[in-house]
């Protein structure tokens, strides 16, 4: 991997983390074209790069990581659980889905899936305005929902987004909340990942390529929250429903 790979991969994490356009999915179809092996140093600079964009939501929502909070942290913490216990369980299967076929065809599914959720979403008849207004109810469905991101290409954004547009939070508290959500799943899979990858950061690690992607990941995604929450005071999820559409069949043409 060269520096201007780890640079790539770097804003991609960076854009697609919070967005729900699945970043797993865009990082796989990136590896393929920039010919970056699967290595366990390479996937170790994928944990890095995600420990950055960690960071970003920490940095994004200061006032939310204090003891105050605690309430809001207790229904995260409620949402998180189920990915974390089907994951943990189905590790094995969920990592034999990782191919190029999977991801586009999710990709379609899940553009096919905001499409329709947006086609019946009326706004202005939410009831959940803020994510200290979440209920312990609605982040328990918002957890269930977020299940699906364990298919590769389906994005835990999308799925956790999509979860709570259903159970009455509007697009920003949607968005926010899958923010916040996304703090213990990261911590949970980077802290695994680091566990079995140390060696190959310490050792074998090219820390150039290493402090390049972390970097810029951490910008860019720190800048896609803050441009991601002004587009959806405009706007809906369409956009992203039709370029997870037109993303999928072009992976499926090329490949």
């Amino acid at each position: 991997m060269t520096v201007f790979d780890s640079a790539i991969l770097g804003v991609i994490e960076g854009i697609t983390e919070f967005l729900p356009i699945s970043s797993t999915g865009h990082l796989i179809v990136a590896s393929e074209f920039l010919g970056i092996e699967q290595t366990s140093i390479n996937k170790a600079y994928e944990v890095i790069i995600q420990f950055a964009a960690i960071l970003a939501v920490i940095l994004n929502y200061p006032s939310k990581f204090t003891f105050s909070h605690i309430n809001l942290w207790m229904k995260v913490l409620l949402a998180f659980l189920p990915i974390a216990i089907i994951g943990f369980i189905f590790s094995k299967q969920v990592k034999a889905m990782f191919s190029i076929e999977i991801v586009a065809v999710m990709f379609i599914v899940g553009g096919i899936v905001f499409l329709i959720v947006e086609k019946f979403y009326k706004e202005n008849e939410t009831h959940t305005l803020d994510v200290e207004d979440v209920t312990y109810k609605q982040a328990a469905w918002i957890g269930f929902a977020q299940i699906f991101a364990l298919i590769p290409g389906t994005s835990r954004a999308g799925s956790s987004i999509i979860g709570a547009m259903l159970v009455g939070l509007n697009r920003k508290t949607s968005a926010e909340f899958s923010f916040l959500l996304a703090f213990p799943v990261m911590c949970a899979t980077t802290g695994y990942d680091l566990l079995k990858h140390h060696e190959e950061i310490l050792v074998g690690g090219n820390f150039l390529n290493l402090a390049v992607g972390f970097v810029v990941s951490f910008i860019v995604a720190f800048l896609a929250i803050k441009v991601f929450l002004k587009f959806l005071e405009n706007f809906t999820f369409v956009a992203f429903g039709i370029y997870r559409i037109i993303f999928g069949i072009l992976l499926l043409i090329i490949f």
